[in-house]
């Protein structure tokens, strides 16, 4: 029974917390941690998507961008919840930066601030590893290679490795590691939901890790994304060329959102080929998790599964 095909595709996704699982649903979204004297704590709540607020952020090729920052925050505030849980010797000592802003902002107004910093260094990380140092590093072979669009795929053939070799240095951490585990146990639930059957640790334990519409498939398919549309822009210096990966950034996120939400609804030879690459990347973003984590995970399901069947069809 247990291997039954999908019988519809949600909506609802993912995250791995530390020691936890973030759901997002329709309408609310639920985290549950599991705490250190092995009970279960869980923080249900609405979501408040920006869009609803402002519709045209909802079209199609701009709602990539605003839902990427929009998961990336909501990421770091779950993280950021779920690590509170962790015991105090792994938790360490508040910084100075900590205490400042403690003082200075009280409790609430320091958590939005660390919150938003967390969110800009993240972004910013990424933007200057994944797409500014693979850009110098392609001009370092201006005056050897001529062709523009060798040059390109030089670029996004550095800025590929540069990701693979984060994602395996990553994976080598303790830490890091568990939260592959709880990685996997997200993706087999919505295995085991999609697919009809009761959710239980026996039926989500049989279920596939690797999930077609993971994070890790969009951040690959961004990386593939962004070799095609550079190849198409040419340049005269470094600066300028690392102002024009800036500015076609969103442009790239949009374009590879449209991707996965269209690979994400069909079954053909091309959503096959754009799924593959990330699913060969969750070999190593996710691992076999045990059953106190698939528990954790069908917790936070059972939270955000709509009251209306099928409303959360992808």
């Amino acid at each position: 029974m247990a291997k039954e095909t999908v019988k519809f595709r949600t909506s609802i996704g993912g995250q791995a917390l530390m020691e936890g699982i973030l759901m997002r649903g329709v309408d609310k979204q639920a985290i549950v941690v599991r705490k250190p004297d092995g009970e279960l704590e869980t923080k249900v709540e609405p979501i408040k998507a920006i869009r609803q607020k402002y519709p045209i952020l909802g079209w199609p090729f701009i709602r990539g961008t605003v839902n990427f920052i929009e998961t990336l925050v909501n990421g770091v505030k779950a993280l950021t919840y779920s690590a509170s849980f962790l015991p105090e010797e792994e938790q360490g000592e508040p910084d100075k930066l900590d205490l400042w802003l403690g003082k200075h902002l009280g409790g609430e107004k320091a958590e939005k601030a660390v919150i938003g910093f967390s969110v800009f260094l993240g972004l910013a990380l990424a933007v200057g590893l994944f797409f500014l140092l693979p850009t110098v590093l392609a001009g370092l072979f201006t005056g050897i290679v001529q062709n523009r669009i060798l040059r390109n795929l030089i670029e996004g053939a550095i800025r590929i490795l540069i990701f693979l070799a984060y994602i395996i240095l990553a994976s080598k951490m303790k830490e890091i590691k568990r939260v592959w585990m709880y990685h996997g146990a997200e993706h087999k639930t919505i295995f085991c939901y999609e697919k009809g059957l009761e959710l239980t640790v026996e039926n989500a334990r049989v279920q596939s890790r690797l999930h077609p519409r993971c994070g890790t498939s969009f951040l690959f398919i961004v990386m593939i994304v962004s070799i095609l549309v550079t190849s198409v822009v040419s340049w005269s210096t470094v600066w300028l060329r690392l102002l024009l990966r800036l500015a076609l950034l969103p442009v790239i996120v949009g374009i590879s959102y449209e991707l996965i939400k269209y690979a994400g609804r069909h079954d053909n030879v091309l959503t096959a080929i754009l799924s593959a690459p990330g699913k060969a990347l969750q070999l190593v973003t996710t691992a076999e998790p045990d059953d106190s984590m698939l528990e954790v995970a069908i917790a936070a399901m059972k939270e955000v599964i709509p009251e209306e069947k099928g409303s959360d069809k992808w």
